[in-house]
């Protein structure tokens, strides 16, 4: 099981870097439809607001934490298989 978490972590790190042009957004459409029929999943929840109950993500928090903390950096996805988490989210949070 490794060395797909090791792709996953990969492409998702790629995706995020090359960002959602048309040109590659159909090559990772192709990929996580794949993994999809494969069981797996991952999510990159970039930007997405952090509560302390989430139990899917590792966070380190900068900075203040009065006010909304959303997530501003990914450094590994969220990955799941059949709907059990494999490896938990590491990601930033700040205060917005």
């Amino acid at each position: 099981m490794k060395p797909i978490i090791d792709i996953i972590n990969q492409v998702s790190v790629l995706e995020d870097k090359i960002g959602n042009t048309e040109e590659y957004e159909r090559c990772f459409n192709r990929i996580k439809q794949s993994l999809l029929e494969l069981g797996y999943n991952y999510s990159w929840p970039l930007n997405e607001p952090y509560r302390d109950t989430r139990t899917d993500i590792d966070a380190t928090i900068i900075g203040e934490t009065n006010g909304h903390l959303t997530i501003t950096k990914v450094i590994k996805p969220i990955i799941t298989k059949d709907s059990q988490i494999l490896q938990r989210g590491v990601v930033v949070v700040e205060a917005k």
